[in-house]
């Protein structure tokens, strides 16, 4: 079975689950009292949500073109979002954008390409900080271009890579990012579930982690795949994602990468667990 019909298989699998929660959702959210201090919040969350899971999933229907349109375009997006809080130059961002369109055009065109030499060449694109002779900062401007390749351009490439397991990841890690909400919220105002993960997030706790457990296990089995290794690398990514966005925002000083997605802020405040859980996902499956 074809690549395309995997990814179109899947998304129809996901597309009642996902409109079921919406659904319910959207319900929950519309009979908020109005003295609840986030009616509004939620209301914003659940209306990007509403566009942008069609986005998402009919990105799949395509096939791997849809996919790759889908990874070039969040890529193009978050790089230049990320490229604004590390404070690059012009020719940093434009490495960063054109890696963006490459990395997951190849592995839509001839995905075999991606090995060694890829991250080598990733490497060498990251030291475009020569090219200016700067002896003060360039090294760590170099530094941040590498990271930045190698945070989102390259796992993006994975909704390219792992066809229908793409589409499970996706629902999973927004299920997950629900479930953390919730999670924190019912159960991390007191209790050894309240502690904090780090000084990076205060407000994210172990009851978040407990909730996103929940949410991406029950996502994972309403779209038919689940497995311990794939649940793991959902969750943990999910995790680390949050938290690496957060270490980034906190040396650049801000507390959103944008704001022009409502509820969210920017794109990367949106996929940063996702990129990270598409990353581990490439480790235990390809």
């Amino acid at each position: 079975m074809s690549a395309a019909v995997l990814a179109g298989e899947a998304a129809g699998r996901a597309l009642p689950v996902v409109v079921g929660v919406l659904g319910a959702g959207g319900v929950a959210v519309a009979a908020l009292p109005s003295r609840v201090r986030m009616r509004g919040e939620l209301r914003k969350r659940w209306r990007t949500w509403a566009v942008a899971a069609p986005l998402f999933l009919g990105a799949f229907l395509l096939g791997r073109a849809g996919a790759f349109a889908l990874a070039a375009g969040l890529g193009v997006v978050a790089a230049g979002e990320y490229a604004r809080m590390a404070a690059l130059p012009r020719g940093e961002r434009a490495v960063l954008g054109a890696a963006a369109v490459a990395v997951p055009g190849v592995a839509w065109a001839a995905p075999g390409a991606l090995g060694l030499r890829a991250a080598c060449l990733l490497l060498v694109a990251a030291a475009v900080a020569l090219l200016s002779g700067d002896t003060e900062t360039g090294f760590t401007r170099a530094c941040r271009t590498l990271f930045g390749l190698l945070w989102i351009p390259v796992p993006l490439s994975g909704l390219v890579l792992l066809d229908d397991t793409a589409v499970a990841v996706g629902v999973a890690v927004a299920f997950g990012d629900v479930g953390a909400w919730c999670g924190g919220t019912a159960l991390g105002r007191r209790g050894p579930l309240s502690r904090a993960l780090s000084p990076l997030s205060p407000r994210k706790t172990w009851a978040g982690v407990v909730g996103a457990a929940v949410a991406t296990g029950a996502a994972l089995v309403a779209v038919g795949a689940f497995s311990p290794a794939l649940w793991a690398a959902v969750l943990v990514g999910g995790v680390l994602g949050d938290l690496l966005e957060s270490m980034v925002k906190r040396e650049a000083g801000g507390k959103d990468a944008g704001s022009w997605l409502p509820g969210f802020g920017g794109l990367l405040d949106r996929i940063d667990s996702l990129l990270v859980a598409l990353l581990l996902t490439m480790v235990v499956t390809l």
